[in-house]
C-alpha cells in the first residue's frame, strides 16, 4: 500500500535549498520536460530520471522521511538541483509524479540500504555483525585531563588579557585594533577552547560596531570573565550548570538524555556563518510533550549542512536531548512516518510571559543570547524612533523587534501577513529584543478560526550571527 503521505508545497521544498544558486537551478528543473520514469511511494520515496548533458539521465531519489537525497550527478550539494527540481515537480504535478506501489530497482536498492542502516542503528541487525572495538577508558581519561589542563591555562591567560584591558581603559581597545584580539583567539584555539576563542573574536569586533560600543564591550567582557571563572571553579558547580559551562568553552559531548518520541512541528530553519563554518538551526515543537527542541547541523568550507527539514510540517520522530541547562539542543533520531502538514501553531503567550521565560533560562545559562517563545495575538507596529514592536492586540504589553531584523525583507513580509491584525509569531526572545522566525495568521485561512500561512521570516542574503532569517514561506497549514 502506498504510504507516501501528503505532498509538500513549493515553498517548503525551496526552504531546503542550500543556497540561492541551487534554489534558482532547482526551480528551472521543476517542470515535467527533463523528467521521465518519475514516481512517488514506498513510505516517503520520490524518484525520477532527469535528462542532463550526458547520454545517461541522472538517477535522483529522495526519502522525504529524512529527508535524505541521492543523485548520480557529481554535485556535492545536499540537496542538489536535481533533487530540488524533482521535489518541486512532485509538489506541483501529480500526473508527472504519480503515486506508485513499487519503486524501480535502482531506487529500491538505495532505499533498502537506508533501511538496513537504520535497522543497524536500532540494533535490528546485530546478529552476525562484528563487535565494535571498545575504547580504552584509561586512555580517554588521560586525553580528557590533558585537554582540561590546556583549557584551564587558556582561561587564566584570557583573564590576564581582560585585566590588562580594564586597567588600561576601554578606549585602548579601539586603539589596539583587531590584531591583538585575533592573536588572543588563536591562543584559545591552541588551548583547545573554541568556545572561548569565539567569544574573544566577538570582543574584537565590538569597538568597530558603532556608537555605544564601550557599554557593549564592558557587558561582553563581564560575561567572558564569568565564563572563565565558572570553568576555573567547575568542580564546585551543580552538574547541569557544569555541563553548560563545558559546552560554552567548547567541550562537546554526545546526546545522552532519554529519547522523546513526539509529533514535532518544524517551526523554523536558518543558517549562520562565520566564514569557516556554516551552522544550521532547526526549531521543533512537540505537539504532545510541549517541548521545544533545537537541532544543529554544520557545514565546513562553504558547504551547506546536510540536515534540512521542510518548515511547516509535522514529523513523528524521536529526539535525544544533550546535557546542560535548559536541554534545548537535541539530536534527531528515527522517523516513523512521512511528514504531514501541521494543523496549528504552538500555543502562544504574552510579551510579559516571554520575558519571564527568558529570565528563567538565564538563571541556568547566563551566556544565553535568546530563548524560543511564541507570541499570540500580537501586531507589528512602528515606533517613532524608526524601530518596530510586536504589541499585544489588547495594548497591555509589547516586545521590541531585534535590531538585526530591522530593514530586512522578512519584517515587511510579516507586516504584510498581519495587515494590521493580530498574528501568532514564533521567534527568539533575547537581550537585543525579539527576532521573528515564523508567523501564522488566522485571517488568511479559508475557514474561520483555522490557521493559515505560516513561514519563516527573513532574507536569504548573507548576514552576520544574531541575524537569523530566511524567506517568508507562506505555507498553508491545513
Amino acid at each position: 500500500m502506498n504510504q507516501q503521505g501528503v505532498r509538500w508545497t513549493a515553498e517548503q521544498v525551496l526552504a531546503l535549498a542550500p543556497d540561492d544558486a541551487s534554489r534558482k537551478a532547482g526551480s528551472k528543473l521543476g517542470t515535467a520536460g527533463p523528467w521521465s520514469g518519475s514516481g512517488a511511494g514506498g513510505a516517503g520515496a520520490v524518484w525520477g530520471l532527469c535528462k542532463g548533458s550526458g547520454s545517461k539521465p541522472y538517477q535522483t531519489i529522495v526519502d522525504t522521511t529524512g529527508p535524505a537525497y541521492n543523485c548520480s550527478c557529481p554535485s556535492r550539494k545536499f540537496p542538489c538541483k536535481h533533487a530540488l527540481g524533482l521535489l518541486l515537480l512532485w509538489a506541483s504535478d501529480e500526473r508527472a509524479v504519480p503515486d506508485a506501489d513499487v519503486a524501480p530497482e535502482w531506487a529500491e536498492q538505495w532505499l533498502a540500504g537506508r533501511r538496513e542502516r537504520a535497522a543497524g542503528r536500532d540494533g535490528g541487525d546485530a546478529a552476525g555483525s562484528p563487535t565494535p572495538r571498545t575504547a580504552d577508558p584509561e586512555a580517554a581519561r588521560r586525553r580528557a585531563e590533558r585537554r582540561s589542563s590546556r583549557i584551564t591555562a587558556g582561561a587564566r591567560e584570557l583573564e590576564q588579557r581582560l585585566a590588562d584591558l580594564l586597567r588600561g581603559g576601554l578606549a585602548s581597545a579601539d586603539q589596539a585594533g583587531y590584531g591583538l584580539w585575533e592573536e588572543t583567539a588563536a591562543r584559545m584555539v591552541d588551548a583547545q577552547a573554541p568556545g572561548l576563542a569565539g567569544r574573544v573574536r566577538e570582543l574584537g569586533a565590538i569597538p568597530g560596531s558603532g556608537p555605544g560600543w564601550p557599554v557593549r564591550l564592558l557587558e561582553e567582557c563581564a560575561l567572558t570573565h564569568l565564563l572563565d571563572q565558572a570553568w576555573l571553579g567547575i568542580d564546585r558547580l551543580p552538574e547541569p550548570l557544569a555541563a553548560t559551562v563545558r559546552t560554552r568553552v567548547g567541550l562537546t559531548a554526545p546526546a545522552g538524555g532519554p529519547a522523546v518520541r513526539d509529533r514535532w512541528t518544524v517551526l523554523a530553519q536558518y543558517d549562520t556563518s562565520d566564514g569557516k563554518l556554516t551552522t544550521r538551526r532547526i526549531w521543533l515543537y512537540g505537539r504532545d510533550s510541549g517541548r521545544t527542541a533545537l537541532l544543529l547541523s554544520f557545514g565546513a568550507a562553504g558547504r551547506a549542512p546536510q540536515l534540512a527539514l521542510p518548515v511547516g510540517v509535522v514529523i513523528d520522530a524521536e529526539v535525544t536531548p544533550y546535557a546542560g541547562a535548559g536541554q534545548l539542543r537535541a539530536e534527531l533520531g528515527p522517523q516513523f512516518s512521512p511528514p504531514v502538514p501541521a494543523e496549528a501553531p504552538p500555543p502562544g503567550g504574552t510579551a510579559t510571559e516571554a520575558l519571564a521565560a527568558y529570565g528563567r533560562a538565564l538563571r541556568e545559562d547566563p551566556w544565553l543570547d535568546a530563548w524560543p517563545v511564541t507570541l499570540a495575538d500580537v501586531i507589528p507596529v512602528p515606533s517613532q524612533d524608526g524601530t518596530w514592536q510586536l504589541a499585544a492586540a489588547d495594548g497591555t504589553s509589547a516586545l521590541p523587534v531585534a535590531p538585526a531584523a530591522l530593514g530586512r525583507a522578512g519584517l515587511w513580509r510579516l507586516v504584510a501577513l498581519s495587515g494590521g491584525g493580530p498574528v501568532t509569531v514564533f521567534g527568539e526572545c533575547g537581550h537585543w529584543g525579539f527576532t521573528p522566525l515564523a508567523a501564522w495568521s488566522a485571517e488568511t485561512a479559508g475557514t474561520p478560526g483555522a490557521v493559515g500561512k505560516p513561514g519563516t521570516v527573513g532574507t536569504t542574503e548573507p548576514f552576520e550571527p544574531l541575524q537569523p532569517f530566511e524567506p517568508l514561506e507562506t505555507v498553508p497549514l491545513t
